[in-house]
């Protein structure tokens, strides 16, 4: 089963959070190092990840540019790595530039996720449908950089809705067949605690524009309600967090811990199967 075949199933996925660089916000340096990266690799791959995506750009809030040729000496090896010994394991790259999704197709990747939603760089939209690989198209409020500076909005899922939307329409007009496009609502990128919440309560109206992918692995709106400023101790509201998603129908979940994740995943598939079948009460 190729990609584009894979995210049209009905099954919902784990994607596996690669992050080879020094400053993520989750797992600063522990996989910056190639090796160390695709032993992380294999891993996820044992506990069940359906994808693995491979970013060497922290996005984290206040993250500063990395440039193209820095990303791609940090992911191919990896990529490359993964492909030789998974030669049908879907990849995902996790850039905003098409240099750096060029080269990781070019070494076995099959997905570009793309923070900018194909904004950040002209030649990212035409490469995507020249390799007629699936797109993950994202809201973001600003860059990593100024996000987090007072994000506002009037109607936080209406705009969210619409933004996504538009983007559909162009990667569509240049190219990019529907059946390609993923969607991410963003959790966390340019977005309160409350604007974050209102996202995840408003996930099924997003189910219906494309597949949805969301990322709400460990991310600071968790610790902000629960009172957790360490990363680590987020799991089960991340757990929480994605059991809501899934009951909303969204198709993607992009995650850290993996295991877990994927637990998550056959328990709601268990009940909403059993909600599905169950008989009346008479």
């Amino acid at each position: 089963m190729n990609a584009t075949e894979l995210i049209q199933t009905a099954s919902p996925l784990v994607m596996g959070i690669l992050n080879v660089t020094p400053d993520s916000f989750s797992d600063p340096g522990r996989y910056f190092d190639s090796e160390q990266a695709i032993q992380r690799a294999e891993q996820m791959i044992v506990e069940g990840a359906d994808i693995i995506d491979v970013g060497g750009e922290s996005t984290r809030p206040g993250a500063a540019p990395v440039s193209a040729d820095e990303q791609i000496r940090r992911t191919r090896p990896v990529i490359t790595a993964i492909r030789e010994k998974h030669p049908s394991f879907p990849i995902s790259i996790d850039t905003q530039w098409s240099s750096v999704a060029r080269a990781a197709i070019t070494a076995g990747a099959d997905i570009i996720n793309d923070i900018s939603a194909l904004r950040t760089d002209p030649e990212m939209v035409h490469f995507a449908a020249e390799t007629r690989v699936p797109v993950i198209l994202m809201h973001m409020q600003g860059t990593p950089r100024t996000m987090q500076a007072n994000p506002r909005y009037d109607d936080v899922v209406n705009e969210i809705w619409q933004f996504l939307a538009e983007r559909i329409e162009f990667a569509m007009h240049h190219g990019i067949a529907r059946e390609r496009i993923i969607i991410d609502p963003g959790i966390g990128f340019g977005k309160t605690v409350e604007h974050n919440l209102q996202i995840l309560a408003g996930l099924r109206r997003f189910t219906k524009l494309a597949p949805v992918l969301i990322g709400t692995s460990r991310k600071s709106f968790i610790g902000k309600i629960l009172g957790l400023d360490d990363p680590q101790e987020r799991l089960t509201g991340t757990i929480v967090s994605q059991t809501i998603a899934l009951l909303a129908g969204v198709r993607i979940l992009r995650a850290h811990d993996v295991k877990e994740a994927k637990q998550t995943v056959q328990l709601v598939k268990s009940f909403l199967s059993a909600q599905a079948n169950r008989s009346f009460d008479r």
